[in-house]
């Protein structure tokens, strides 16, 4: 018989806290369309609404309550990267934020929204491939607040 006292540790998750990605890619959304609003609302108010059919006529309002709803998927993906990559320190967070911010810019708003626009018939609709360097700003900041709040709040939610 063995007296020795075995301790037990929670076993790690390999994913991310998808909770603090939703909270994280909603409030890089906010700092990100605030941004476009005041360089080039018609970023927010025309081209984002018109991928779903809500626009024209301008609307931020039916912008800003997409460009969120998909800040907010895209926060989940990065909550899910975080867990793979064990991105485990502020600074990784931040840095992984910054990152997920480049290649979300590259892929989405450089390659995809694009060709989206066009196929719908957008009257906002950019060339392609649109390596525009306001929008890549403006993605940046979201990476860095996504990553942030996540930092802020993993262990919290």
């Amino acid at each position: 018989m063995s007296t020795a006292t075995e301790r037990t540790e929670p076993a790690q998750s390999v994913t991310g806290s998808w909770q603090a990605g939703v909270l994280g890619g909603v409030v890089g959304a906010l700092a990100m369309g605030g941004l476009m609003l005041a360089m080039n609302e018609p970023t927010l108010a025309v081209a984002i609404p018109s991928l779903y059919a809500l626009a024209p006529p301008p609307n931020v309002a039916a912008g800003l309550f997409v460009h969120l709803s998909q800040g907010a998927v895209l926060g989940v993906g990065f909550a899910a990267l975080v867990g793979v990559l064990e991105l485990d320190s502020t600074g990784k967070l931040l840095a992984g934020g910054i990152a997920w911010g480049v290649v979300t810019w590259a892929v989405f708003a450089a390659l995809v929204m694009p060709l989206w626009l066009s196929a719908v018939g957008s009257p906002a609709s950019p060339p392609f491939p649109n390596f525009a360097v306001p929008s890549l700003l403006w993605h940046v900041v979201y990476g860095v607040v996504l990553g942030g709040v996540y930092a802020a709040t993993v262990e919290r939610l």
